[in-house]
């Protein structure tokens, strides 16, 4: 046991961790360091709970710290940097469980004892069910989708906003009845739940691959909200301000993911983007490509004296990040110089790219942002896209008719020539043609982007 005093100064030294990890978090040489604080403030908070709670099974809490750390030390080692969009899902999946559990245990512990609960107590247990079960089957689609255990293309039916919106509103009168009735047939609080989850998954089938990095982060922010519900059922302090961070950092970057897009919130989470992949954008037909090999294009990158690599998510499939690292050494030995343009919803989570790139020892330094970047193109000798599509879609510019139309995109086509790695002319997210793979400084290199690289750090070598 510890004292009230001591208690509540290690419960605010947590909370200043909390802060000043996540304001770390926000560039990418001090993000590592960031999250070490985070976890320190989150230890701290965790053995504080534990020595100042009078009755408690050590024996239950040691047994969860033992199969939760196996599991997350599995994961940390064996899943894939491809998958960490997945597993990010999962994450938040997982906190929304855990918030939707806890708030369902003290509510149920209430009527078992008949205590009465105050109003504030009651209708943050009930947000804390909702939010916590929505979260909870909303982030199982989000894998399903990512892990193509399902569709990632967006899955719409007719009257599904109507069905949505009935649901949401049942959902709200059951809280109600909940909140202002003191004797509530059980099985009203089990119909809340189950109704949660249902919408949970009502909400998120509609949304396509292409809106996963906004997806990722809301569903992060409601694990937050969830959180931080549940710390006011159980008057955790540290819990509220924890949840409260996470939430309110996870709207943020939602919306940030949005602007990157040119789109609402609203119009990500009710628009099906990309159910309908015809509707817009410019025929291909009559138009050709120009073709290159490993040969010339090694040649182009050894005598570049800048070059912009633009990775997407291809790069990630492949792999391939350590092989870019080595190909990017060879230019910068022969004088030139590499940098990484990174597009804010390249990838299929917040920051994907930077994660990708850091894991291959790639300097921090070289990994810019779109704003940043952008205006260095024009003077680039040589742009090289491994992967990316719709992010380097001039038509976000040019066609009105495009439902990327607006997007802030890499100006890659303003370099003074562009080498596009893919497997082949398939479209991206969007479901519409690049009119960069047709521009007349344009030449695409097609094949696997692992293999492709290392045939040209070969090649390279060799010039």
């Amino acid at each position: 046991m510890i004292s009230l005093s001591l208690e509540r100064f290690l419960y605010l030294l947590a909370a200043v961790l909390f802060v000043t990890g996540l304001k770390r978090l926000g560039s990418p040489d001090t993000a590592r360091r960031g999250n070490q604080l985070s976890s320190v403030g989150m230890l701290i908070a965790v053995v504080v709970t534990l020595l100042s709670t009078k009755t408690i099974e050590y024996g239950t809490i040691v047994a969860g710290l033992l199969v939760g750390g196996a599991l997350g030390l599995w994961m940390a080692r064996t899943v894939a940097m491809t998958s960490m969009p997945q597993m990010v899902a999962l994450l938040n999946g997982v906190g929304g469980g855990a918030s939707l559990l806890v708030a369902s245990a003290e509510y149920l512990h209430g009527v078992q004892i008949g205590a009465a609960k105050t109003f504030d107590v009651s209708i943050s247990t009930q947000l804390g069910v909702l939010i916590g079960a929505v979260t909870l089957t909303g982030s199982a689609i989000a894998w399903a989708k990512l892990q193509e255990v399902m569709t990632g293309k967006p899955i719409v039916y007719a009257g599904q906003k109507t069905v949505n919106a009935l649901l949401f509103a049942t959902i709200v009168g059951i809280i109600v009845w909940l909140v202002a009735t003191p004797a509530v047939p059980l099985w009203a609080f089990y119909a809340l739940i189950g109704l949660a989850l249902l919408l949970g998954v009502l909400l998120v089938i509609p949304i396509g691959g292409a809106d996963m990095p906004v997806v990722i982060s809301l569903l992060n922010s409601y694990s937050g909200i969830a959180a931080a519900m549940t710390g006011f059922v159980i008057k955790s302090e540290v819990l509220v301000i924890s949840g409260a961070l996470v939430g309110s950092s996870g709207i943020i970057l939602s919306q940030i993911m949005c602007k990157a897009m040119n789109r609402s919130l609203t119009n990500v989470l009710f628009g099906a983007f990309g159910a309908v992949t015809t509707a817009g954008g410019k025929s291909a037909a009559g138009l050709t490509v120009k073709e290159t090999n490993i040969e010339e294009a090694a040649l182009q990158l050894a005598y570049a004296q800048s070059v912009i690599v633009v990775p997407g998510y291809g790069l990630a499939v492949a792999q391939a990040q350590h092989q870019v690292r080595e190909l990017m050494e060879l230019i910068e030995k022969r004088g030139g110089t590499v940098k990484f343009a990174i597009h804010p919803v390249a990838g299929r989570m917040p920051g994907h790219m930077n994660v990708l790139l850091a894991e291959a020892n790639i300097p921090y330094d070289k990994l810019v942002d779109m704003d940043e970047i952008n205006g260095e193109f024009e003077r680039t000798d040589v742009c090289l896209v491994i992967g990316a599509n719709d992010v380097v879609n001039p038509a976000a510019r040019t066609d009105a008719s495009s439902p990327i139309f607006g997007m802030p995109i890499l100006n890659a086509d303003y370099a003074r020539r562009c080498i596009v790695m893919k497997r082949g002319m398939s479209a991206g997210f969007a479901g519409i043609e690049n009119e960069l793979f047709y521009g007349d400084k344009t030449q695409m290199l097609f094949g696997n982007a692992k293999d492709t690289l290392v045939k040209l750090v070969s090649e390279v070598k060799q010039v």
